[in-house]
């Protein structure tokens, strides 16, 4: 069975940083796009960032220029680095292959304190 397994996730304070990481099978690392997406309380699932087979990237507005996607090819495993974080983005970060109908993860909670 194929699994996503989340980690890094914690309190911080803003202006702080973060990285998760997203360890995956070679063979949905290999096969999918990986993306992450956040839930805040209360709110729906939104899309965070994305990253290609080939390594193109896509972000959401809120935080370009602050996030960045990564993938490690040899270790199966996909990042989010969090730079300048802000209360707003505290939510249960979750990993994803293949899109929303795809694979996920069990979600890891990242907190912002103001």
């Amino acid at each position: 069975q194929v699994q996503l397994v989340e980690s890094g996730g914690g309190l911080v304070q803003a202006g702080g940083s973060l990285r998760l990481s997203c360890a995956t099978s070679g063979r949905t690392f290999g096969r999918r796009n990986m993306a992450w997406f956040r839930q805040a309380p209360g709110k729906e699932r939104v899309f965070v960032a994305a990253i290609g087979l080939f390594g193109g990237t896509t972000y959401a507005d809120s935080v370009k220029g602050r996030f960045t996607i990564s993938r490690d090819v040899a270790n199966n495993t996909v990042y989010l680095q969090m730079n300048s974080l802000k209360p707003d983005d505290t939510a249960v970060y979750y990993c994803n292959a293949g899109g929303p109908t795809g694979i996920w993860g069990q979600g890891t909670q990242v907190t912002v304190s103001s």
